[in-house]
């Protein structure tokens, strides 16, 4: 598949970053449902990174445009330095009395060990594609809105260059898909249970966190659930990203967010 847009180089990167003890329970400007939704999300990030890494991996061979074999080699470096950056955060989540690894478990199971082998590998790449766009999407927000700013250092840092790097690699899945599965009905196939998945794992997520505050009496979970009408995360990230996705046209580059992703790497010296 060929594309008229640009395709922004892939540099895999060593933010260096350290979740030491100074890193509190609500690191999220002290906000508990702030801070969980954004960990809901961490949680799912390292096993979902393999499984894109394995999805377009399983097409390497077939690809025959030397620039797109290094935007999926970049792709596949930047993604394992991701999860294994997230899950070095793990550690400081269970250090602060987290119970992670029975949802990780589950999760895992269920995602990887159960709906990943009951589709073929052309399926795979289609839901690949897709939440790699929610995942853009995710970073233009973080990076244009700069809400992040109230989080603590190391888990802005961690969140924006984690956001800046998918921005750079955002098409490559999707270029992948277009060459060698190109149907219009895999996409949206594709995008449907990359939806429906990334939404129920969140949520399950961020609620498994907020219940065991609850339990400690940190929050009231009431109250917080209460507040889930200010982060409309459903309009802003998935009905956006469906609404794009679903034109026949589509194509991630033609955002214009790289400048975003540019110039935050420029002022960490990083670019």
């Amino acid at each position: 598949m060929q594309t008229s847009h640009e395709r922004p180089a892939i540099k895999p990167r060593d933010p260096g970053l350290d979740f030491d003890e100074t890193v509190p329970r609500h690191w999220f400007g002290g906000n508990a449902l702030a801070t969980h939704i954004a960990n809901g999300v961490n949680l799912l990030f390292p096993a979902g990174e393999r499984f894109f890494v394995r999805s377009v991996h399983h097409y390497l061979d077939k690809l025959e445009d030397p620039a797109l074999r290094a935007q999926v080699k970049g792709f596949f470096a930047q993604e394992g330095r991701h999860a294994r950056t997230h899950e070095r955060f793990f550690e400081r989540l269970e250090e602060q009395g987290y119970e992670i690894k029975p949802f990780l478990r589950v999760y895992e199971k269920i995602a990887y060990g159960i709906l990943e082998p009951a589709f073929p590998p052309a399926f795979r790449l289609a839901v690949t594609a897709a939440a790699e766009h929610f995942t853009a999407i995710m970073a233009e927000n973080a990076l244009r809105e700069r809400f992040l700013d109230r989080a603590h250092p190391a888990l802005r840092d961690l969140l924006f260059w984690h956001a800046a790097e998918e921005i750079e690699h955002r098409a490559v899945a999707f270029d992948v898909l277009g060459t060698v599965a190109p149907s219009y009905a895999l996409r949206v196939a594709g995008m449907a249970l990359a939806a429906s998945t990334l939404a129920a794992f969140w949520i399950a997520g961020t609620l498994v966190l907020l219940e065991q505050d609850r339990r400690r009496g940190d929050v009231d979970l009431r109250a917080e659930l209460r507040k889930l009408r200010e982060h409309p995360i459903g309009q802003r990230v998935f009905l956006r990203g469906i609404k794009s996705y679903l034109r026949r046209d589509f194509h991630p580059l033609e955002a214009e967010i790289d400048g975003l992703a540019r110039q935050w790497l420029e002022a960490k010296g990083m670019a």
